[in-house]
């Protein structure tokens, strides 16, 4: 067996955390978890031609999969922080860079790590 490249390993990542978000916000359905294979489609080719792009991987497949339930569904995820006013979903931070993070551009903290929704929502952690 071939080991796993690079790329494949920052595909896969980037799905298990961003799946783990959706989990953890109880919105993982069929159609949800096919917008993700969507953008790690797209993003495959994107790392195909950037390589060095790999670790970015995470946050850009976070935001792809964030527009595209803005635009079918509505904001998501929630901020969890910010108990009073308009609900307002959470931003990924930085917007192309490595370790990123969901952010309440409203307080001005990070919330948590893309992949660790769970632990800020309430819901289970991600192991």
């Amino acid at each position: 067996m071939d080991p796993i490249s690079p790329l494949e390993q920052a595909l896969h990542a980037a799905r298990a955390l961003v799946l783990a978000d959706l989990v953890a916000g109880r919105v993982a359905e069929a159609d949800v978890v096919s917008l993700v294979e969507d953008s790690i489609t797209q993003r495959r080719w994107w790392v195909e031609q950037w390589p060095e792009g790999a670790g970015y991987v995470a946050g850009l497949v976070a935001q792809d999969v964030q527009d595209a339930l803005l635009e079918r569904y509505g904001r998501w995820p929630l901020c969890p922080v910010c108990g009073t006013g308009e609900p307002h979903a959470l931003d990924v931070e930085p917007e192309l860079g490595p370790d990123p993070h969901w952010v309440c551009g409203e307080a001005g903290v990070k919330v948590a790590a893309v992949g660790a929704l769970g632990e800020a929502i309430g819901g289970q952690a991600s192991s």
